[in-house]
Formats: C-alpha cells, structure tokens, sequence
C-alpha cells in the first residue's frame, strides 16, 4: 500500500485507559514514516459529521499520561445504516485520507470490518477496552488500570468491612467477561468472584459463607460481575440476606470509575507498542485486521477473529481464589 499517503485515528465506544497513549504513537510514527495524520473526533459519529482535523507531533504533547481520549468517543447508531456509512467514507475521501487506525473494542471493529469491506478502505484496528474480552491479545489497552483501579477501592472497602464486621459485595464491570473481576478479585483477596461464565449457585455461596462464618470470620469481599446470571451485585446481596440474615451486609457498585484516571506503566507501554506496529502493519499491507501481543509477539488478527471468537476465561483461578480465601 504504497500509496498511503495520509491517515485517520479514532477512538471510538467506551472510553480506557492509555487511548491518548495510542493516539500519540499512531501520529508521531506516522509522521515520522512521512505520512500526514488526521484526527477524528467523536468516532464514527464525528466521522459522519466531517469532524475532522490535521495532527502534527505537538497536537499529542503531554497526554501519555492522561486518561481518556483527547479525540473524545462516541456510539454511533447512525453509522449501522448504509447511508451513514456513505457519508463517512465521502468526508475521509474529502480530506484525502486513505486509510484509517480504529481505537476500541467489539463495536468498533464490526463498524471496521463492514465499513473496509464495502469502501474497499483499508482499516487497522487496536484493542481499546477495559474488558480485555477481545481474542487475539493477551491484555487490551485499558484492562491493567481498571484492575488496579478495581484493586485500589476493594483494598480500602476491606478497611470498612473489617472495622464494622461486615460481607462487602462490590461490583465491577464485565456485562458479558469476567476478566476484570477475576485478575482483581485474586488481587485483593476477595472470598467469592462471580463472572458471567460459570452458574452462580447461591445456595452453595450461602453455605460456604455461613460456614466463614461459622469458622470466626468476621468480614469478607465478594466481587460481582455486572453480567453475573444473579443479575449483578444487589440481586446477590438481596437472595444472600434471605439465606444467611444473620451477616450484615453492604453493597458497592464501583462503575465508571474503572474506566477513568491516568494509565498504567503497563497500559501506557501496551498503548505505545500497539500503536507503532499498527502503523507499521498499514505500510507493510495489512489491513482489516486488530493489532495485538500475544507472549511479547505482536500479532495481526482478522477482525471477524477478534470479535467472534470467544476469549476464554481462567476456571483454574477461580478455583485458585477459593483456596487462597479459605
């Protein structure tokens, strides 16, 4: 594709962690390749609505380290419909942009890959979810500050459940992966972790409960998935109470706290990785595809992979958490 003279960056659906990171390494390797690099504000939305500008190496100055995304982020329902479709591919074809990195995660990639197949426009994707739910990566970009994030607020809930003798139940994001509240769970110490891919039997959760207690345990941490098939952190702490009335309970929803605050080394240098080889994959031909690392290797994954294929989550550290909690 040695005709790829200038490119387009977004970011688009949910917000993470170490997007500013990515959008720094896009731009500069860019420029440094001697391409020219645009930015598009407000994803597929922005997109549509021509919101689109020229970047240069001082437009990324001094946000590796923030939060967010300086290009903001938008979903764009409009952009599911041809018709939206086509006036996006006319303001890229407008600016002279001739291919496109796309920052996010499942939506954003679907959009990507309908989107190339129709415009024939090359698109390369990076993983930019908390949700670390996409196959093809070992960790997406966002997913190590959410768990500290998650680590940070458990560790000072303890704190409170401790002094007052209480069962905390705290719930974290994962409406359909319970990647967050496993890695986080483990790490501070939770007694029970509920995630979308296994049964939440509550009689059996209230019985090993009633039996930490039974043994002087005094307080506990049980971290819930939002996507738990319970219905999430106040169903199970509504059927807990009826089952066991005599630990007093509290629940914490943590919410979009998990998606904000300044990245992590780890995310800033994923981030950073990411977006180098993404432009390095355009100019070497690879298009339609999310760039990732997987055991240190960057690795290039068809999109139609990277969504649809399932990510399977660690049973054995489940099983791990429950021993290490006894």
């Amino acid at each position: 594709m040695t005709y790829i003279q200038r490119i387009g960056v977004m970011t688009s659906g949910g917000d993470s962690p170490g997007m500013n990171a990515a959008i720094r390494a896009v731009v500069r390797t860019a420029i440094f390749n001697g391409l020219e690099v645009f930015g598009i504000y407000r994803g597929y939305e922005g997109m549509i609505d021509d919101q689109i500008e020229e970047m240069f190496s001082h437009s990324v100055s001094n946000i590796i380290q923030r939060g967010g995304t300086i290009l903001k982020t938008a979903r764009s329902e409009r952009f599911k419909e041809y018709e939206g479709r086509l006036k996006a591919y006319q303001n890229l074809r407008t600016h002279k942009i001739d291919a496109l990195v796309a920052i996010g995660g499942n939506g954003t990639f679907t959009g990507a890959s309908i989107f190339e197949k129709e415009f024939n426009f090359p698109i390369i994707g990076l993983p930019g979810t908390i949700d670390n739910d996409l196959y093809g990566t070992d960790s997406t970009i966002g997913y190590d500050t959410a768990i500290n994030t998650v680590v940070e607020a458990a560790d000072k809930i303890r704190d409170t459940a401790t002094s007052h003798e209480r069962l905390f139940f705290i719930e974290v994001m994962g409406r359909d992966a319970g990647f967050i509240a496993l890695r986080s769970g483990i790490a501070c110490g939770a007694e029970f972790i509920l995630v979308p891919e296994t049964t939440t039997y509550i009689d059996n959760l209230a019985r090993l409960l009633r039996h930490d207690w039974r043994k002087n345990k005094t307080s506990g941490i049980v971290i819930v998935a939002e996507g738990d098939d319970m219905g999430g952190a106040i169903e199970v702490a509504k059927k807990m109470k009826e089952r066991v009335p005599e630990i007093e309970a509290r629940v914490t929803i943590l919410g979009h706290v998990q998606r904000g605050g300044s990245p992590s080394a780890f995310d800033r240098v994923l981030a950073s990785s990411l977006g180098y080889h993404a432009v390095k994959g355009l100019l070497e031909e690879q298009h339609g595809v999310m760039t990732g690392i997987i055991n240190k290797e960057v690795v290039y994954t068809p999109f139609e992979k990277a969504i649809k294929h399932y990510k399977d989550i660690n049973t054995d550290m489940l099983e791990m958490s429950r021993i290490l909690a006894l």
